[in-house]
This record gives structure tokens, C-alpha cells and sequence, in this order.
């Protein structure tokens, strides 16, 4: 099983098909809490009318993670130290979905 930043390249690479990736993507920044914040859309894929409820893990300042969707977008918030953890559960949300 590859780990989550490679699962995520296929996963993108998955996505576009010529038209996909020039309006829709995938977008990793930080926030100043500090911590990270991701954009994944979710328009014209397979996952595009799923839902994610707003999942929300706070164990301390610097150590969290939230999930969610909204329209056709899945958003990752979390801590300095668990973009891998914020990313898996993305992968693991998917692979539900998809099975």
C-alpha cells in the first residue's frame, strides 16, 4: 500500500482527463495557528454528490485534525504535525466510498 502523499498524486492523477485539471484541483496551505488547511474538489468525480459529516479530532493545540465537505469540495483542517493523519482520513473516506 503506498503511503498517502503518493496515493494522493494517483489519486489526482486519476482525476484529470484533459479538462478536469483546469478548473478543478487540489490545494495544500498553511494557517497561522499554525497548522495546514486542504482544498480537495470533488466536481465531475466519482465522489462528487458524497458527503463527509464534520468530523472533528482535538486532542491538544498543536494536535487536530477536521474533515468535512461542503457543496462539492472536501476540506481538511489540522495541526502543525498530522497533515499525514488529515490526508488519511481523505484516502480512507474515498475507499469507503468507492467500495
Amino acid at each position: 500500500m503506498p503511503d498517502v502523499l503518493a496515493w494522493l498524486q494517483h489519486w489526482y492523477a486519476a482525476q484529470c482527463d484533459g479538462g478536469w485539471e483546469h478548473t478543478w484541483g487540489v490545494s495544500i496551505d498553511t494557517l497561522d495557528n499554525p497548522g495546514w488547511r486542504v482544498e480537495i474538489d470533488l466536481a465531475e468525480t466519482d465522489l462528487a454528490d458524497q458527503q463527509h459529516p464534520r468530523r472533528q479530532i482535538d486532542r491538544t493545540e498543536d494536535d487536530w485534525v477536521h474533515a468535512w465537505t461542503t457543496g462539492q469540495k472536501f476540506h481538511l483542517a489540522c495541526g502543525p504535525g498530522n497533515l499525514t493523519e488529515a490526508l488519511t482520513l481523505f484516502r480512507t473516506w474515498t475507499e469507503t466510498i468507492e467500495h
